[in-house]
């Protein structure tokens, strides 16, 4: 069997608009905790996407780490976000947990990178396929 190596497809941060749309919220009263949240996330977010993987460090000082193997990834929502120069994209795994990605820059271009190399892994495919008990004519 020979082994494909990880190619690395995006290895970065979140989006700069979601920061200066949300500083700019921050200017009142009320747009004070998403100015909070987006300077957090600017600070210490980051994603790596292959073409086997995806991982993502963050939370308080970035010490937060999930990495998803894309065999596990059932179902990819998004949700366009600052004029669709950004997105939030949600991963459905196979148990039915979900994975949260905020303010992913070029989110479509990305979302189509992970469903084409889900796309390629023939252990996904089979999700969901089994009969069980039922009567095979």
């Amino acid at each position: 069997m020979i082994a494909v190596q990880e190619e690395i497809f995006y290895e970065g941060g979140p989006a700069k608009g979601d920061l200066i749309i949300n500083l700019l919220a921050g200017l009142t009263i009320l747009g004070l905790p998403f100015a909070f949240a987006a300077i957090v996330r600017s600070l210490w977010l980051r994603f790596t996407m292959t073409n086997k993987r995806i991982t993502i460090v963050g939370g308080w000082f970035g010490r937060n780490k999930t990495q998803v193997s894309l065999n596990n990834i059932k179902e990819i929502r998004s949700v366009p976000r600052g004029f669709g120069s950004y997105g939030d994209m949600v991963l459905i795994l196979n148990d039915g947990s979900k994975v949260e990605m905020k303010s992913v820059p070029s989110f479509r271009e990305k979302q189509s990178y992970i469903e084409k190399n889900m796309s390629k892994n023939p252990s996904a495919s089979n999700v969901g396929e089994s009969q069980g008990f039922a009567d095979k004519n």
